[in-house]
């Protein structure tokens, strides 16, 4: 669909020039607004674009050189001391970096010290069942396999483990292993994981906080890039639905995804400590204040959107225009933990807050928006820090409850990470049985890419052969090159430090890019603990087997157990109705209370995140074969942008002005309208989440003021969910005016 326009002038409201095009232009593109793709961290407006775009801000240059300390000083000692066992335990150094991905210090300390010691035990177990063939060996292999892919249902940094002790069974069935040559080889793999992990926790701790800061860092950028945009939107002639809703995609569902990552970050980490830091309490206030910010810029939005009144549009521009610079201070400030000059922050602050004097409304969500930003500032001084010391929240579960109820609540066939475990099993069984018949030095890539590549959805597993695959062959290229010139063993062990370097920093990056940065360093360690191959065949069978392994893994998701993305968009779909259904009960019943309680941000927060939900379960629709043009897809993808504006509506609700009451008016019948079209709306909603449940009809009463663009988005995700109920409405109207007419 066709972007609006994007405006030239700042000088007045008609005048334009080239500096603000080309600044609005860089935005978009920040945003990845104009191309529509996203990276995982950033979505993209275009749900059926895979998001593979870069991400620079995720490089990390520090993890880089950590990895490659952790197994590059092993392969040097091994160059001077040279015994074998000693690139075991470089190997397995080198995995538990893969295995640590970061977070708080007592969650990575747990998961990486229980990776090492069954890392150790996988290694020596399959060592010893290596010689008795595939009819003992892939049984128990499957078992394993569907436990490590089965550990997803605990958390990102459990999956990971996971998937990289499925790289130390692949390993460990190389070769095969006496009694004493198990036991050697186990504990050198415990050596290994525990160097790592002793490295990263304790002798090379990076800041605990600086995660956090930077989680809650990105929440502010992102605000700043929401309010450029819609700052561009505003001055548009010929900004329209499409426009706006291509906005609320490319923005609100990744600023709220950065919002709950900062919040799981914060919440790990005062419970990992048990009580509340000065510092954690800071970030829980920064974060605090940019999600209240966020809501008030959804109402903004509503505003531009729905009031086409050029005096209160040169003002939104002129508040927007102001407030993204401000926006970007203080996330600066946040990510680098910096002190803001409070004084002059205070005269921009009081700058962007002029010119409304004359209107109420856009005053009050300004003056909202402001407050919080002032907030963000201030707590970049040294009076900002507040002494804490109080519980956050609730303990955390009992570490009984912690392990067993995930487990329990994903056994089910229902449940997409059961089904990926079982799949991922059943596929790699025979991959085993093969590799173990037809032995060769590099076959363990081709069990290693199956699981790898294997997601518990179909468009996951696409992206991820496509980035494997292509990263593979560069990176593969890459490496022969770099092998062939370095011609001693030394020269390779030094190579794999800038290496390892670059492809543990680029992990953050984007997928591809971390397996094109990572592959030459595989390369480079299968010359030094295999020598005797070239180095075009060493890449040359990555690439074969990578491909292989990626093409079943597509095939598996297609034919194994699917998950059918419409059916899913279709639940997500009545579970995001059902959300703004509460959401509207909440602010239209009793406002004021449900905003002292925090009712009120509670139902935002679950609305958008159950947006983003559908989201996420639409883009995997489009992205899979025919699903994108099925009629559930379709239907929802028209609910989604309705749901959207519903949510900005009820968000400018939120925090719109109580109305003057005309003392000339029917104060009581204006109340009562006002309430039946609340209960209609709320009633309408909740029914919509429920299959077969009888809508209400219309009040025989005006529509109050405040909620006509309410009704009539509630109106639109009737007639896209219940066509029939809304032409038989149209009918029964029609009637009525001609029984009235005679």
């Amino acid at each position: 669909m066709p972007l609006p326009s994007i405006p030239t002038a700042k000088t007045g409201p008609n005048i334009k020039a080239g500096g603000a095009a080309s600044e609005s232009l860089r935005r978009r593109r920040a945003a990845g607004f104009l191309l529509g793709r996203g990276s995982l961290s950033a979505p993209g407006s275009n749900l059926a674009r895979l998001p593979i775009a870069l991400d620079p801000r995720g490089l990390s240059i520090m993890e880089g050189i950590r990895a490659a300390c952790a197994f590059g000083t092993v392969i040097l000692v091994h160059e001077f001391v040279a015994w074998p066992p000693l690139l075991i335990m470089a190997l397995a150094a080198n995995l538990t970096c893969f295995a640590d991905i970061g977070g708080p210090m007592r969650s990575r300390l747990m998961v990486l010290a229980v990776f090492s010691v069954l890392a150790g035990v996988v290694w020596s177990l399959f060592g010893l069942m290596q010689p008795h063939g595939p009819a003992l060996v892939v049984p128990v292999a499957t078992l394993v396999i569907f436990c490590c892919t089965y550990a997803r249902v605990w958390g990102v940094q459990e999956q990971t483990a996971g998937n990289v002790l499925v790289l130390v069974l692949a390993f460990a069935l190389d070769r095969p292993l006496s009694g004493s040559e198990a036991a050697v080889a186990g504990a050198m793999v415990l050596a290994g994981g525990l160097w790592a992990t002793v490295l990263a926790l304790a002798l090379w701790r990076l800041n605990p906080y600086r995660p956090t800061q930077r989680a809650v860092a990105e929440v502010w950028r992102r605000l700043a890039l929401l309010s450029g945009d819609l700052e561009d939107l505003a001055a548009s002639e010929k900004a329209d639905a499409a426009g706006f809703d291509d906005h609320a995609r490319a923005h609100r569902r990744g600023v709220r995804e950065a919002i709950e990552l900062a919040r799981s970050l914060i919440v790990d980490l005062a419970r990992s400590r048990e009580r509340v830091s000065d510092r954690t309490a800071q970030a829980l206030i920064r974060l605090e204040s940019a999600e209240q910010a966020f809501a008030a810029l959804i109402a903004l939005s509503d505003r531009i959107e729905a009031d086409l009144n050029p005096n209160r549009q040169v003002r939104t521009r002129r508040l927007l225009r102001r407030l993204r610079p401000l926006l970007l201070v203080v996330a600066r400030a946040i990510r680098d933990d910096t002190i803001l000059d409070l004084a002059r922050i205070e005269r921009s602050i009081e700058r962007a807050g002029r010119g409304f004097s004359s209107d109420p409304a856009l005053k009050a969500l300004a003056e909202r928006i402001l407050d919080r930003v002032r907030i963000g500032a201030k707590l970049s001084t040294p009076e900002g820090y507040r002494p804490g010391g109080t519980l956050l929240g609730s303990a955390s579960l009992p570490l009984r409850r912690r392990l067993l109820g995930p487990l329990k609540a994903n056994f089910t066939l229902a449940s997409p990470n059961l089904r990926h475990a079982i799949r991922a099993s059943v596929v790699t069984a025979p991959v085993l049985g093969l590799t173990l018949l037809w032995p060769g030095p590099f076959t363990h890539w081709l069990t290693i890419t199956v699981v790898l590549t294997m997601q518990p959805f179909y468009a996951a597993t696409w992206q991820r052969a496509l980035e494997r695959i292509g990263g593979t062959v560069l990176g593969g290229m890459l490496g022969a090159l770099l092998a062939s010139v370095a011609t001693t063993t030394l020269t390779l062990a030094a190579l794999i430090f800038p290496l390892s370097i670059i492809g543990f920093a680029a992990r953050q990056v984007s997928y591809g890019v971390f397996i094109a940065c990572l592959t030459p360093l595989v390369v480079l360690l299968v010359e030094v603990m295999e020598p005797g191959h070239a180095s075009w065949e060493v890449a040359g069978m990555r690439a074969l087997f990578t491909l292989l392994g990626g093409l079943i893994a597509v095939a598996s998701s297609l034919l194994l157990w699917p998950v059918w993305e419409p059916d899913q968009v279709r639940l997500e779909l009545k579970k995001a109705v059902k959300a703004h259904a509460d959401f509207a009960r909440t602010v239209l019943s009793n406002r004021a209370e449900a905003e002292r309680s925090g009712a009120a941000e509670q139902a935002a927060r679950a609305s958008g995140l159950a947006l983003n939900t559908l989201e996420a379960a639409l883009s995997r629709a489009l992205q899979q074969p025919r699903a994108g043009r099925h009629p559930q897809v379709e239907t929802a993808m028209v609910a989604d942008a309705t749901l959207r504006r519903i949510g900005a509506r009820l968000s400018a609700l939120r925090y719109a002005a109580e109305p003057r009451r005309d003392p000339k008016s029917d104060a009581e019948n204006e109340v009562e309208a006002c309430r039946a079209w609340t209960l209609w709306i709320t009633t309408t909603l909740a029914r919509l989440a429920e299959d077969g449940s009888a809508l209400p009809a219309h009040p025989d009463l005006p529509r109050a003021d405040s909620l006509v663009r309410l009704v009539t988005q509630v109106e639109l995700l009737t007639e896209t969910l219940r066509p029939t109920h809304s032409r038989e409405e149209a009918h029964l109207a029609e009637a009525a005016a001609g029984t009235a007419g005679r």
